[in-house]
């Protein structure tokens, strides 16, 4: 045992080499015992909820940077010593896959904005235990968020050699009905930027109508009503004003589950104890923010 233990220390001490654990899910206790606090931390889940090898399913990729964000916008403070690492080489591997695939770059670079602007705050009050670690090693890592976000303000995509049928080849219908399964309206600006034809098109007040009724409810929606000079109602405009005003509904593919029977926090297609006693229905789904609220003590 005391062996296993200093193999298991070894390993996460090194930044690079993260410590991995057989079974694919971890055991929150409820309570707030010594059992919680030696057992069940974020630098602990990250490693037993194999996060790095997450990122490169791209049912959970928004997921994980959801969490990542969440975690640079408050939860900082509070990460040890072995979570900054696993938190720092997630990240790391975050823009590396953004990098090669040439997906995903808008919310990456917000991601390290966030992470930046939180850690200039968080770095001028070092010396007062709000950051643990050296402040060399804080201000490495600065430096790393700033070549990243150089490295993706230089990416250039390539536009894919057009081997058939393309969007704007479609009927005017068809690209609506693609249109409607877009869940961002900045992904519907943008669309809309590519031809005139499709700028036209994304400027239908039937899509930012749903894209309103998706995100927010009715009572949201009516202390935010916006009319035009026509008498009708600007739901473009009204869209983007609901987002600064409250926080739009999120969508993930694949999250992780929480069992109520066992306490036990894994990914929706891993399996856990629970699975062959058809216990199904005590698995419920945590958001991002609800897997930060697991961990805190």
């Amino acid at each position: 045992m005391a062996a296993k233990k200093r193999r298991k220390d070894f390993m996460n001490n090194n930044a690079k080499i993260p410590y991995f654990h057989k079974e694919k899910w971890i055991y929150v206790h409820k309570g707030s015992t010594k059992e919680r606090h030696g057992y069940c931390t974020l630098g602990e889940a990250f490693n037993r909820l194999d996060f790095c090898s997450a990122i490169k399913d791209n049912r959970r990729f928004n997921y994980v940077v959801r969490l990542l964000e969440l975690i640079a916008k408050s939860q900082l403070p509070s990460l040890s010593g072995v979570a900054q690492k696993n938190y720092m080489n997630i990240l790391e591997r975050v823009v590396q896959k953004v990098l090669d695939d040439q997906q995903n770059v808008r919310p990456i670079k917000e991601l390290l904005q966030t992470l930046y602007v939180s850690l200039c705050g968080l770095v001028q009050d070092m010396g007062k235990s709000v950051l643990v670690g050296n402040i060399n090693c804080w201000v490495h890592r600065m430096e790393n968020i700033l070549q990243w976000q150089q490295q993706l303000d230089n990416i250039q995509i390539n536009r894919p050699v057009s081997k058939g049928m393309t969007l704007t080849d479609l009927p005017a219908s068809l690209q609506l009905n693609i249109m409607e399964r877009l869940s961002d309206g900045r992904d519907l600006v943008s669309l809309g930027q590519v031809t005139p034809d499709l700028g036209q098109l994304t400027e239908d007040r039937l899509l930012w109508k749903r894209l309103c009724q998706y995100h927010f409810t009715d009572r949201q929606i009516r202390k935010r009503l916006m009319v035009s000079d026509k008498g009708q109602l600007e739901w473009k405009k009204m869209y983007f004003k609901l987002c600064r005003c409250y926080p739009v509904r999120e969508q993930y593919s694949e999250t992780l589950h929480f069992c109520t029977h066992c306490h036990i926090l894994f990914w929706k297609d891993t399996n856990h104890p629970c699975t062959a006693n058809n216990t199904e229905s005590c698995c419920k789904p945590v958001s991002p923010q609800g897997f930060i609220n697991l961990f805190k003590f």
